[in-house]
């Protein structure tokens, strides 16, 4: 039998954007799993996620979870 769980792990994806109150970015972020054996995810991953602090999408990228 197939054990569960298996080699994902956890990141954060954080907002690039810039909030136009204060000039700081946003802090707004997503947490999702990756896979870090797969040729599909080496690297950083990018996405274009939406941001509800600016209301638009915006690029997210790759942080480690602390």
């Amino acid at each position: 039998m197939a054990s569960r769980g298996g080699n994902a792990i956890y990141i954060k994806l954080e907002s690039t954007a810039i909030n136009p109150k204060t000039g700081k970015k946003t802090g707004y972020y997503y947490v999702t799993k990756k896979n870090p054996k797969s040729p599909n995810t080496e690297g950083k991953m990018e996405f274009n996620k939406y941001d509800p602090v600016v209301r638009q999408h915006v690029k997210f990228v790759e942080k480690k979870i602390k």
